[in-house]
């Protein structure tokens, strides 16, 4: 392999001259610490990064070995019990006895803190994780852990239980030529604020590792619902596939530019492309961690593409033409970037790797990219002008924005004593203090002005819809007088070189419109004109989204405000239950707390049956549930099940009247019951089958399983007043407490904030005491850019996909 650059199809040699083997695992300390103090070593323990951060750890492993040669692919399951499987077919982790431990190898790699084979300079050379740390503190924070390794024609096994080896590792079979490593783990509830894996975040990282390494497979399957969700992600174009799916709702103005090169130790692949988009997008990678920060990398790339460019629009006569100077950000309008760096030992300016301060490499990116560049711009004359001719638009707007900002502060327009008339300014001067209300339209303006506290809330009313900035260039959204009047009352300039955080006028900014299809659209352009132009204001936390309430509820003189459908419903059920009186099978008697705690309970059922009812009739699942059929024994042991089955088929019979009647029931061996009926010559035919049993939503009701048989053996019924309704489940509960609730009641449903006089807009949406904001946050850039690139930009086609794909999701749709 040349040293001065690595081909896309050429594999990476396995270091064949050092043994990674037991004495590879080099041992600094033991794992208390990592028990005492968790968030030092996986992350933050409440907001589920850290969580999430546990299968990252398991992945680098296999990320690592395939990084050095060794494997190609790696699965990752999400179990229904809440564990998670992480398997790889690498070499498998050393199971010889350690020399200075005197145990295996692979149990000082999961109990010892700072053991592992990338201690070792001799072990590998590139990782993208510290190995050792990773997989220990994965042991240290697990309610327990099983380890297999399949190494030298043996399957290995160990099981940990708080980070506590049950036994010595021990051979437990033969496996051919196969190697690798699984670990399987729950993680610590004592540990974690909530221990529920969220799939698009997984995902989301599985995808970028399998960008990042073309040579690696990886596959996620979730196997906690009724209907097991996979994705198999593999991409033979690395980087380069990485920019064009990133731009997959963009117009690119050329193809992919790819750089791939080595020089000394530093390794980079790097793709970018222009589009037609305003805004730049560079994402950046060492040893596949991303650098949310960028730094000496993106300094290297930055400085070349502005030097080569500005060397071709010289060279070539564009810059003398066209008389104008390019910058640097007129040069990344439109470009996406996705530039890795692979090397031995980098340096970040903190623990949690944001930024690369390495030195060495920004030289070496600089002029690697600036020779691969300016060689695809000999070679690519008519991409290469129009790459520089939508630079020197870029220029010209830029210097059209100027001379409109400069117009405008020569007016006064930006200068806080003469802030915009539609504004109410508060009296507060500390903006930590201060809160401005972005509302929409005047009628709701006139309430909220007079429902305010003036002493520290601001009402601006915007009128329409402003300007969607996504598919507008700079100097378009300065001569939009809505977007004029908001930068000028958040009092912090706009633009690069104008923006200033530290001069916000607002540490609180909430965006306030009604709860139809208009005051959605008008949120949607909000939250792109401060992702596009203000970011700063969202990293901040300064951003909020307001909630007011859907429904006012009267009765007699007594009235309520209900912010959603799960607060309409408490109220109802509260109202239901006043009088009402549960007179079960078994001749027992409920009311009062005991009724509520059972309701409760029911809606909890329901909320669980809901997602199976995707696969089956809400009455077979709610009696399968109430039957106490979800339970994995049932699916192999014939009496058993069989028995399960008649009881079912004799409950849903008991529901039906006497012509309706005729459900049988058929155990099918490892996979549940077939439940079938044929009335007049149609038969139908419902499978509870092994997904839905293993489920996590069948777990979480085998759990209530008891209560629910007590409960709901026979037929019961709901007396209030003179009515008796019979309950044969927990949703029909739920249903007749909520139907005497709405007796002697007067619903209104709010759609626009002008419907409430000031005096109902203070106690639902003003009050700090009363009201429920939405703080708005980027999780991951990546995917804030393709959702408002898809949802705003003027390519349709992805548009069209998103809405067909998410529109099951949408609850109350208003059209």
């Amino acid at each position: 392999m040349s040293r001065g650059s690595i081909s896309m199809t050429e594999p990476v040699t396995a270091i064949a001259e050092e043994e990674y083997g037991a004495d590879s695992i080099k041992v600094l300390r033991g794992l208390e610490a990592v028990r005492k103090r968790p968030g030092m070593y996986i992350g933050d323990t409440d907001d589920g990064s850290g969580l999430h951060r546990m299968i990252y750890e398991a992945v680098d492993n296999a990320i690592d070995e395939i990084m050095n040669g060794y494997g190609d692919s790696c699965e990752v399951i999400l179990n229904a019990d809440g564990s998670v499987r992480v398997t790889d077919n690498g070499r498998g982790i050393p199971v010889a006895i350690h020399a200075e431990e005197g145990i295996s190898a692979a149990e000082v790699a999961l109990t010892k803190l700072h053991a592992g084979g990338k201690f070792d300079q001799n072990a590998n050379r590139i990782s993208s994780g510290l190995h050792g740390v990773g997989i220990s503190v994965v042991n240290a924070l697990s309610e327990w852990l099983e380890l297999r390794i399949w190494r030298h024609g043996k399957e290995h096994f160990m099981r940990f239980r708080l980070g506590e080896p049950e036994a010595p590792l021990a051979v437990v079979g033969d496996c051919g030529d196969r190697t690798g490593t699984q670990v399987l783990f729950l993680p610590s509830k004592g540990t974690f604020s909530f221990t529920e894996f969220d799939f698009a975040t997984v995902e989301h990282r599985l995808r970028e590792l399998a960008f990042l390494n073309w040579r690696a497979t990886l596959t996620l399957k979730d196997h906690r619902h009724a209907e097991p969700h996979e994705v198999a992600l593999h991409y033979d174009g690395g980087v380069q596939a990485f920019v064009q799916w990133l731009d997959r709702s963009k117009e690119a103005l050329h193809a992919p530019i790819l750089v791939t090169a080595e020089k000394e130790t530093v390794r980079i692949e790097l793709s970018m492309e222009w589009t037609d988009s305003y805004h730049e997008t560079c994402l950046c990678f060492t040893n596949n961690v991303p650098q949310k920060d960028g730094g000496t990398h993106l300094a290297g790339f930055r400085a070349a593409l502005t030097r080569t460019i500005n060397a071709y629009a010289n060279e070539s006569g564009i810059a003398k033409k066209e008389k104008i100077a390019l910058s640097g950000d007129d040069m990344r309008e439109g470009l996406t970037c996705v530039l890795s760096v692979k090397m031995p030992d980098p340096k970040f300016s903190s623990q949690a790797k944001e930024k690369l301060v390495s030195s060495e490499v920004r030289p070496i990116v600089e002029s690697l990219v600036s020779e691969k560049l300016a060689e695809w711009f000999e070679e690519h004359p008519q991409e290469a002008r129009k790459v520089v001719g939508k630079a020197v638009e870029a220029a010209a707007a830029r210097e059209a924005a100027r001379k409109a900002r400069e117009l405008t502060r020569r007016k006064g327009v930006l200068d806080i004593a003469t802030l915009p008339g539609k504004l109410a300014d508060c009296q507060e001067r500390d903006p930590a203090l201060s809160e401005l209300f972005i509302v929409e339209g005047d009628s709701a303006g006139g309430s909220a002005k007079q429902g305010r506290n003036r002493a520290n809330q601001a009402i601006l009313p915007l009128k329409g819809k402003i300007l969607n900035v996504e598919r507008a260039r700079f100097d378009k959204m300065l001569s939009s007088a809505e977007i004029g009047t908001l930068i000028a009352a958040l009092g912090t300039g706009i633009g690069r070189d104008d923006f200033n955080i530290a001069k916000a006028r607002y540490h609180k900014i909430i965006i306030m419109t009604d709860a139809d299809v208009d005051g959605s659209h008008i949120r949607t352009l909000l939250l792109t004109f401060f992702y596009r132009q203000m970011p700063e204001i969202i990293e901040k936390g300064y951003l909020y989204i307001a909630q007011p309430p859907l429904y006012r509820a009267k009765r007699g003189q007594s009235e309520v405000y209900l912010k959603n459908e799960r607060a309409l419903e408490e109220y109802l059920i509260d109202g239901g239950l006043a009088d009402a009186v549960l007179n079960l099978s078994s001749g027992a008697q409920l009311g009062g707390a005991d009724l509520k705690r059972l309701t409760e309970q029911a809606r909890t059922v329901r909320t669980l049956i809901t997602p199976l009812t995707r696969r089956l009739p809400m009455k077979v699942v709610e009696q399968a549930a109430i039957a106490g059929a979800f339970k994995n024994s049932l699916l192999t042991d014939r009496a058993s099940g069989e028995a399960m089955g008649a009881t079912i088929a004799a409950r849903l019979n008991a529901l039906e009247s006497h012509l309706e009647r005729g459900w049988a029931a058929q155990w099918v061996e490892g996979d549940g019951w077939l439940f079938s009926r044929t009335l007049r010559g149609v038969t139908e035919t419902h499978a509870v089958d092994a997904a839905i049993v293993r489920s996590q939503e069948a777990r979480r009701l085998d759990e209530i399983a008891a209560t629910l048989i007590e409960t709901y053996q026979g037929a019961a019924t709901l007396v209030a007043k003179d009515k008796e309704t019979r309950i044969d489940g927990p949703v029909a509960l739920v249903g007749a407490v909520m139907d005497l609730g709405k007796k002697g009641i007067a619903f209104q449903r709010y759609k626009g904030l002008g419907e409430m006089n000031p005096d109902q807009l203070w106690e639902t949406t003003l009050d700090p005491e009363a009201r429920s904001l939405l703080q708005v946050k980027v999780a991951h850039a990546d995917d804030a850019e393709e959702v408002f690139s898809t949802l705003m930009g003027d390519v349709v086609e992805p548009r069209r996909e998103f809405i067909q794909s998410n529109a099951l999701k949408v609850a109350n749709l208003d059209v």
